[in-house]
């Protein structure tokens, strides 16, 4: 079973930046996905970034030219690093692993972006 342990978040002020850390342990497919999604209170949860495993990377609209999703498959990490922050950035920050086989989230780290 794939866990994932998320590190990183914390307060905020805007304009500032921060750095999620995801750590995977666990037998992981080489064919997989891995991202961050975030949720706000009263709001669903949403994705932020992928990375496919072939390359490929998403992002949100809202955090387009801001984010930065990447992944080293040798150390079995994943990290969002976060720029130019915004109030509306305040969310819990959840790292998920998806392949065929199955899905599997991390508990998630607080991020608030506030003055």
């Amino acid at each position: 079973q794939v866990q994932l342990v998320e590190s990183g978040g914390g307060l905020v002020q805007p304009g500032g930046s921060l750095r999620l850390s995801c750590e995977v342990s666990g037998s992981i497919f080489s064919i997989n996905v891995m991202g961050w999604y975030r949720q706000a209170p009263g709001k669903q949860r949403e994705l932020v970034a992928a990375s496919i495993s072939d390359g490929t990377t998403n992002y949100s609209d809202a955090v387009k030219g801001r984010f930065t999703i990447s992944r080293d498959d040798a150390k079995k990490t994943v990290d969002l690093q976060m720029n130019s922050l915004k109030p509306e950035d305040t969310a819990v920050y959840y790292c998920n692993y998806y392949s065929n086989y199955g899905s599997s989230w991390g508990r998630g780290t607080q991020v608030t972006v506030s003055s």
